[in-house]
């Protein structure tokens, strides 16, 4: 019986090619879409999935004076590990992560870069389940200066020798040594940590930085006993902070979270300063990708259902005659659904076959390692599940509504198929062109909020400007490197930072002492600079005057921008910019306020600008080295930078970024984020117009004797064309009155996650509603002309 109703089946396929190729495009589109997507949500999803143990990292929520509003870090100090797990039973053990970006690692001649050490204590792989190959996971780091190296560390650094026992030396600005007492396996891309060296704290560093509750630049997880009730354990973390940070109530500018090591991934959009977060991405765009996906892959079961149903007229009489034959209206529908699941299958395999081809190009663009596993049974299963269930949902309806035929009236010619339930046809067609409606207008709203952030004046000059990383070593040659690359004509400026922007900048605390008033103390975002910084990005002042070059100057000169300003001057209603100039500000009574810069967005524009203080002061050390270049020669100076540095510090690898670059880096995710809603938005419009185009190919049949009667009667082209046009058309225009108020509302949602937005202008729902009605147009032109122009003697020729 089975084999009759695919064979059946096929046949009924064969003979209507049409019906059957655009079925099988759509659902191939939206399946592959699907499955897609589903890897996408399936690799998100498995961030740090393979630890075991009940882990959450530490978070603050700083609210010190002077902070544009309280922000959330997910650094602490560094007392707070032991003092907490002393404190609190329901804490096992504990780990802290202190992050150095480009360690240089060096072993007999050889001499690498590496791109993140993690300084941790001695519990860090007792805590975590990273694959250890070789050494004692409970004592490969009790040591002090014991470093564990990945599989790819320990193949750059000793080929293949037994790295176990050898000493790794760092040389910068000051000389270490390291044992290696273990080798894990490279980590996987699911991890919110990526590391390429641990090593333990040393026992002096531990000693003295225990009574640092100031400083925050650790980030702390915790092991908790199971079961461990996480909001009553945070109820007492206020009086712990009250009892440890005592001095001026510091205590009043924290409050204390936990997050499990699962959420840190995709649940920390809100987060700054996250240093240790891989490929963070925040959970509310997988989920939108999801919602889509499934919108996608409904259009295409709708393709299905409603050309099926259109399609009545043509198996009335198969289903009067099977039904005469004795057919139950059981073995009908399941002979309908059999059509439907044959479609979804022959569906799935196109779309597999997609998938594989396409998923290098899609890895690209996501910048994600998704893999279709086929040859796991559970994969097949899935899939084959999966195509199941699309084959039975979209055929259920036609199936039922086929199968109820009376053959009496149907073999009599007296049941207007495909008539009967207009109402949900329509209703669906509505719903189709709806979600690609609501689609291109995201997809335009996106785009435009992304080339807003990347074209918006960010304040400062960004554009040819060479950005070189500096380490204790390399920069003891600033001052030289500086100077022969100024003798180039094709550099115009050469400056340092201790921080590069758009990076991590570092806060401090800092004393503001008005006229006749006492001293506020005040936490901002601090940049250390040279004394020609914002000349080479040019920062305008719109008070008091630049850096001096004078290295007497050097620590007593300090530069706020304009936010920081407002904040200086909230309790002096009457004073102007002008009246800082000269106050006394920072680190001692020696400090003094020489000038107003212009604000300027020293970080993504997701966030709104801090308050901000420069500092001249070259001997604390520079971090970046910053070359701008002349416009037109910027490329052919490279290799005399690279000469200069090489001559300079040859043992030290020439590094550079270009600053753009960069800071077009920090919008990855929005660019992800608006080529795959553009993408889904075209998919999901071509599988609308395919079944538009299916519903206007038989809407033009069965009205073909009508047209040709009002053609004899005089009816031009152009009005047969309006008229089948039109019944079309006022559901693509019913589908855009639902779209557009559904997409404000959403868009106007998204946009509030950014502080700099663009304005919800009224022409894009215009535009999004022209589009679809063109590509309506265009769809169903075709079939329309075909029909109106159609030779009316054939059509009556029986009547």
């Amino acid at each position: 019986m089975i084999k009759n109703y695919l064979k059946t089946a096929w046949r009924n396929l064969w003979r209507n090619k049409i019906f059957t190729a655009i079925n099988i495009i759509g659902l191939a589109l939206g399946t592959g879409v699907s499955l897609v997507i589903i890897l996408f949500v399936i690799y998100e999803k498995s961030f740090d999935d393979f630890h075991t143990k009940n882990i959450y990292r530490l978070n603050e929520v700083q609210k010190q004076e002077g902070l544009t509003a309280p922000q959330k870090v997910p650094i602490s100090m560094f007392p707070m590990g032991p003092t907490m797990k002393q404190e609190f039973p329901e804490i096992v053990n504990f780990t802290r992560v202190r992050v150095s970006k480009r360690y240089q690692a060096t072993y007999g001649e050889k001499r690498l870069a590496l791109p993140q050490a993690f300084f941790v204590d001695t519990a860090f792989l007792e805590m975590f389940d990273f694959k250890l190959l070789k050494g004692d996971r409970k004592n490969v780091l009790r040591q002090p200066q014991s470093a564990v190296i990945t599989e790819s560390t320990a193949g750059k650094l000793f080929g293949k020798d037994d790295p176990i026992g050898k000493t790794i030396m760092h040389y910068e600005g000051d000389t270490a040594s390291f044992v290696v007492t273990g080798v894990v396996q490279d980590l996987p891309e699911n991890s919110h940590m990526q590391f390429d060296i641990l090593v333990s704290f040393a026992a002096d560093y531990k000693l003295r930085m225990m009574n640092n509750w100031g400083g925050n630049g650790w980030v702390t997880y915790f092991e908790l006993l199971p079961g461990t009730s996480i909001k009553a354990l945070e109820n007492k973390f206020p009086g712990y902070l009250k009892k440890y940070l005592t001095e001026n109530d510091n205590w009043k500018n924290y409050e204390l979270f936990l997050l499990p090591l699962r959420d840190i991934h995709a649940k920390t959009d809100d987060i700054v300063l996250d240093v240790v977060n891989y490929r963070k991405f925040d959970e509310k765009y997988t989920n939108i990708f999801f919602v889509i996906a499934l919108v996608v892959l409904i259009i295409a079961g709708i393709n299905f259902m409603n050309l099926s149903t259109a399609r009545s007229a043509e198996r009335a009489r198969e289903v009067g005659i099977r039904k005469t034959a004795g057919a139950r209206r059981f073995q009908l529908g399941l002979q309908f659904i059999t059509e439907s699941v044959l479609l979804s299958l022959l569906a799935l395999v196109i779309a597999v076959g997609g998938v594989e081809l396409f998923l290098s190009r899609i890895n690209q663009l996501i910048d994600r390692d998704l893999s279709l596993q086929l040859y796991h049974w559970n994969t097949i299963l899935i899939l084959l599940s999966g195509a199941l269930a699309v084959g039975i949902l979209s055929g259920l309806y036609p199936a039922l509504y086929l199968s109820s035929f009376a053959p009496v009236k149907v073999l009599k010619g007296s049941v207007q198929t495909g008539r009967n339930k207009p109402v949900l046809r329509n209703a669906l067609v509505v719903i189709q062109f709806a979600s690609a409606v609501f689609l291109i207008v995201s997809t335009i709203f996106a785009v435009r909020q992304l080339k807003y952030m990347q074209e918006r004046d960010p304040g400062f000059s960004r554009e040819q400007v060479l950005t070189i990383p500096l380490n204790g070593v390399t920069y003891k040659k600033y001052d030289v490197i500086k100077q022969e690359l100024l003798a180039n004509s094709s550099i115009t400026g050469v400056s340092g930072a201790q921080d590069m922007l758009g990076g991590h900048l570092d806060q401090s605390g800092v004393g503001f002492t008005a006229p006749g008033a006492p001293v506020r103390v005040l936490s901002a975002t601090r940049l250390i600079v040279d004394h020609d910084y914002l000349d080479l990005y040019k920062i305008p002042l719109v008070a008091g005057t630049d850096f001096s070059a004078e290295p007497a100057q050097r620590g007593r000169e300090y530069i706020v921008n304009e936010t920081l300003a407002r904040e200086l001057l909230k309790e002096l209603p009457h004073a102007t910019m002008n009246d800082l100039l000269g106050s006394r500000f920072g680190f001692d009574s020696l400090g003094r306020i020489v000038g107003v810069a212009r604000d300027f967005n020293f970080n993504s524009l997701h966030h709104k600008i801090e308050t901000l203080f420069l500092f001249n002061q070259k001997d604390f050390g520079f971090s970046t080295l910053s070359v701008k270049l002349d416009g037109s020669q910027a490329r052919s100076v490279l290799p005399f930078i690279e000469s200069v540095w090489t001559k300079h510090c040859p043992d030290q690898p020439f590094e550079y970024q270009f600053l753009d670059d960069y800071f077009s880096g920090l919008y990855r995710s929005d660019k992800q984020v608006s080529a795959v809603i553009g993408i889904l938005a075209t998919l999901a419009i071509i599988i609308s117009c395919l079944g538009l185009f299916g519903l206007a190919s038989y809407a033009a049949e069965r009205r073909k004797k009508e047209i040709g009667i009002r053609r004899v009667l005089g009816a031009s082209v152009q009005r047969v064309a309006a008229l089948l046009s039109a019944g079309f058309l006022k559901y693509v225009l019913a589908a855009i009155l639902v779209a557009c108020p559904l997409a404000w509302l959403s868009i106007r949602k998204w946009l509030e996650g950014y502080a700099y937005r663009i304005e919800l202008g009224w022409w894009v729902f215009v535009l999004a509603g022209s589009l679809a009605v063109g590509i309506a147009l265009i769809t169903i032109g075709l079939q329309v002309v075909r029909a109106a122009t159609a030779n009316p003697v054939k059509s009556l020729r029986n009547e």
